[in-house]
């Protein structure tokens, strides 16, 4: 029985640190084209639904599977939400403070749909629960290194969207084939904001490539292993395991994007981290 479980936990532990290592590239590939090439944000939201679903439905068509069997016109929107919401808000945001507010609102998001679900929460984990809110409350809050609120609004936006495609995730079937049918049906949306920013639309060489790699890599394969790593996580646990992806990609947006890290995205991050790992690590024994 312990080997099961040990052969159960590897596969989960392994795709979640990949999934990681996916949404963090996401951050860093979107704001290096949106700050550093001229293509516009519709054009890359297009250009990256488009070439994650074409990835995956190669990958689904060589292993014999249906395209469009799996997946629902919900959760592709969600997905939609989530990566037109997450383009516009890079245009004026950092890679760090970007993460941050987008993961500061997928873990709130998840936490509260698992209170209203009937999870609960000790002294303890409420006072975690409301320093995470509060740094994100600090982060947001005027002065010289506060992030535009137009950005701000759009990556909570993102990740209240993000919370939900994640949510709908859990269970929904083999993972290559869900990720796949939703990324089908995000498209069409895609091209329909597209086709409504077509004045604003701008292309260039790099910026289309940065798109294709962010589609195709860190968001059809990301996401594909991320629903497969959904399937041995719990609900808190799914939020608590992205508090890394923020500190990843600060850390590269230092090293890769010449980016400052200054006091106040340190001190924010630190409370918003800090205070859901506490919410997590006490669910955790609680369940003991």
């Amino acid at each position: 029985m312990q080997g099961a479980n040990i052969i159960t936990v590897l596969p989960t532990a392994a795709a979640t640190i990949v999934a990681m290592l996916a949404f963090a590239g996401n951050s860093l590939l979107c704001r290096m084209a949106l700050r550093d090439t001229t293509i516009d944000p519709a054009s890359f939201t297009l250009i990256r639904i488009a070439s994650g679903a074409l990835m995956l439905v190669v990958i689904q068509w060589l292993r014999g599977g249906a395209i469009l069997r799996h997946g629902t016109w919900a959760s592709g929107f969600a997905l939609f939400t989530y990566a037109a919401a997450f383009s516009y808000a890079y245009v004026s945001l950092s890679a760090g403070t970007g993460a941050l507010l987008l993961f500061g609102a997928v873990q709130a998001s998840m936490l509260s749909w698992g209170l209203l679900k009937g999870e609960h929460m000790d002294r303890m984990q409420w006072a975690g629960f409301v320093i995470a809110a509060a740094g994100l409350v600090a982060l947001l809050m005027p002065g010289l290194s506060a992030p535009p609120p137009g950005g701000a609004a759009l990556m909570i936006a993102a990740g209240v969207a993000w919370a939900v495609y994640s949510l709908r995730a859990k269970g929904a079937g083999d993972p290559t084939a869900v990720t796949t049918g939703n990324f089908v049906r995000a498209a069409p949306w895609a091209v329909v904001l597209s086709l409504l920013m077509a004045s604003q639309a701008n292309l260039d060489g790099p910026g289309v490539w940065l798109a294709v790699l962010s589609g195709t890599l860190a968001s059809g394969a990301g996401y594909a292993v991320w629903y497969l790593a959904l399937r041995g996580l719990g609900t808190t646990t799914a939020a608590s395991v992205q508090l890394s992806v923020p500190v990843i990609v600060a850390l590269g947006g230092v090293l890769l994007l010449g980016e400052p890290l200054n006091w106040r995205l340190a001190l924010c991050s630190t409370a918003v981290i800090g205070g859901i790992a506490a919410v997590i690590a006490r669910s955790g024994r609680s369940r003991r």
